[in-house]
């Protein structure tokens, strides 16, 4: 092989490299405080979500890019509007389906509209629910979803930045339903003292909220494919190797 030919494969080669080179230093990591999923426990992020991102990361080569916990709707509008962005733990929902690259699925989940315990309420639909006011999160896909279905912030719905607040809300008697996914929602009520089964009660299921498997890591739109395949890849890859299923089991 001639040397201008072998220089002509090496430009070929560097050219295909470039949006992953593009990517390699600016690559920013962003995600809420949502326990069990994600959280800051001694100034360590951790949690299902974390550590199945992390396995990805390391698989991918991004093993030391950092990861930045701050409130949901932040971490939401730089996703959105910022290049080479990956949001974690986010739910897929039809709203959202163009509006991100997604990676796959990290962590099981399920929506509910909870009630207090003890306090049976006649919600067995959306439209049941309207008439009762609902605490959510400012941005997140509880929100969304019931925006989506015709429910108004300030109206019957009462915003928040954090999720332990509605918790909180629903125990003091300030509403009377609280959306959050199952995970969350426990997990939060046993971390202020008190027992799931008798402080909460499934007052409505939310099954058409969210994609199939459960929470997602996604890429936003700025990003390049080639950089989102290869993180599609390395999810890809733990599963095969057993790390995703030794996390799930971990954590669950």
């Amino acid at each position: 092989m001639s040397v201008l030919s072998s220089l002509r494969r090496l430009a070929c080669c560097l050219l295909g490299m470039l949006p992953l080179l593009a990517a390699a230093q600016p690559l920013r990591i962003v995600t809420e405080e949502l326990p069990p999923y994600n959280m800051t426990l001694n100034g360590q992020v951790t949690g299902l979500g974390t550590e199945v991102v992390q396995a990805v990361l390391k698989e991918a080569g991004f093993a030391d890019t950092p990861i930045q916990v701050m409130p949901w709707a932040r971490a939401y509008d730089i996703a959105l509007n910022q290049e080479n962005v990956l949001i974690y733990s986010i739910t897929r929902t039809p709203q959202r389906e163009k509006r991100f690259k997604w990676v796959g699925v990290i962590a099981p989940t399920r929506w509910y509209l909870f009630s207090l315990g003890g306090r049976t309420l006649p919600v067995k639909t959306l439209d049941d629910a309207r008439r009762y006011q609902t605490a959510t999160v400012n941005e997140d896909a509880g929100e969304q979803y019931l925006v989506d279905k015709g429910f108004r912030i300030g109206q019957n719905l009462q915003s928040s930045n954090r999720y332990e607040l509605n918790y909180e809300k629903l125990k003091g008697g300030r509403v009377d339903l609280w959306i959050a996914n199952e995970l969350n929602a426990t997990y939060l009520v046993r971390q202020a003292g008190d027992d799931p089964a008798r402080t909460l009660q499934r007052a409505l299921a939310l099954t058409d909220l969210g994609s199939e498997g459960g929470l997602d890591m996604a890429f936003s739109l700025k990003t390049p494919d080639a950089l989102v395949e290869r993180f599609r890849k390395g999810l890809d890859a733990i599963r095969r190797n057993g790390t995703y299923e030794s996390l799930q089991r971990k954590w669950l």
